[in-house]
């Protein structure tokens, strides 16, 4: 009936459920609190009282919700931010200058915004409200001119991308975002590929608000995920390295990287005296260390460091807040402990978060591929 025809398409408006905690929601309206209060305050100190450019516009505000808010978005990243900003205060500015009709300006601002942003990829929707800013802003902003797009919209700009960097850096979340790696496929599943991924879109013709390495990453995490789902009764324990090296906090950086390099691992467990973990320190977290008596090799055959002195500790550098595992948890539980917080290696503990093993990826991909041949024989001879 044409009634439940109509209840249908308004149903279709409803909103789809958002998986968001209610932490993270938080900590996004935290974060656009202080990044518009930091940007206004900025602007007003480098400006004076005096200033006739606006301390605030706008369109920043829905920035502040692709930045704080949704910082994994395309969207929302520091080219698409800035690049986009610039590119729709510019043509904005000319369109005002150029077209006396403030509608048909402000048409052709928004129009020419689009096709640029497009071809230079730093598409940013808040763009757009800047855009008509610099067309329907009024006599103020249109005695600033082409100012307009270094004052205000750079300066804010810049103020509030470097709030969002510096809130994002503070509160332990990934900012600009660096796409994660996609899950290795276990053997035996036809796994879906980068290519495939990018054939569909291509075929839809449209922008979709996700990174194609995203995109991609949840594709596999989801496969690996029903995989594991089958495997309902192999726990950490069972695919864990046992004989996993440690080091204490007080040991020096310069012996556990030769830790590091004997054993040929790329993580190494903090423990107290107790065996209890306290921390975890890494390759990565090397990088860059001369400081810790660690520097280059003269050529490629030797190893990557060697050490100048045996000065500093590991708990100089080490990562104190370190994510663990029950031995008994299945290993169903475990995919999203790699998948969702960019770990590599994870200690397993005990009860007493004493150090009982180490699990890997490599250690997880193992695990599963030797059950599925284990009931790969057992299907056979069933």
């Amino acid at each position: 009936m044409p009634s439940q025809a109509v209840l249908r398409w308004f149903a279709s408006f409803a909103p789809h459920p958002i998986a968001v905690s209610w932490r993270e929601r938080l900590r996004a309206s935290l974060g656009a609190l202080l990044g518009i209060a930091a940007m206004g305050a900025s602007v007003h100190w480098l400006l004076g009282p005096e200033a006739v450019v606006p301390y605030l516009i706008a369109p920043m505000g829905a920035s502040a919700v692709l930045l704080f808010g949704v910082p994994a978005s395309p969207l929302a990243q520091p080219w698409s931010f800035i690049g986009g900003n610039l590119v729709a205060a510019t043509l904005g500015v000319i369109s005002a200058m150029w077209i006396g009709n403030p509608i048909v300006a402000s048409a052709v601002a928004l129009a020419a915004a689009i096709g640029v942003m497009f071809a230079l990829r730093c598409i940013h929707p808040p763009s757009g409200a800047v855009a008509l800013t610099a067309v329907l802003g009024g006599p103020a902003i249109h005695a600033l001119g082409l100012r307009f797009v270094i004052e205000p919209v750079a300066l804010q700009s810049a103020v509030l991308l470097g709030s969002a960097i510096v809130y994002h850096a503070v509160t332990g979340h990934r900012y600009p975002h660096v796409s994660r790696a996609a899950a290795q496929t276990p053997p035996g599943i036809a796994g879906v590929t980068r290519a495939d991924l990018e054939a569909i879109v291509r075929e839809r013709g449209e922008l979709l608000a996700v990174a194609a390495d995203d995109l991609e990453s949840v594709v596999h995490e989801a496969q690996l995920l029903a995989y594991a789902r089958s495997f309902s009764e192999l726990t950490c324990e069972a695919i864990m390295s046992r004989d996993a090296v440690s080091v204490s906090s007080d040991t020096t950086a310069a012996a556990a990287w030769r830790l590091l390099e004997r054993h040929r691992i790329k993580a190494l467990p903090v423990v107290d005296a107790a065996r209890r973990v306290v921390g975890i320190v890494t390759r990565t977290d090397f990088v860059g260390r001369t400081a810790f008596g660690l520097r280059g090799p003269r050529n490629k055959r030797r190893s990557l460091w060697r050490s100048a002195d045996e000065t500093h500790r590991v708990d100089d550098l080490m990562t104190p807040n370190v994510r663990t595992v029950d031995p008994h948890l299945p290993v169903a539980k475990l995919i999203p402990v790699f998948a969702h917080y960019g770990h590599h290696h994870i200690p397993v503990v005990d009860h007493s978060r004493r150090l009982i093993g180490m699990i890997t990826q490599s250690d997880l991909i193992g695990g599963l591929h030797r059950q599925t041949q284990t009931q790969a024989r057992e299907l056979k001879t069933a």
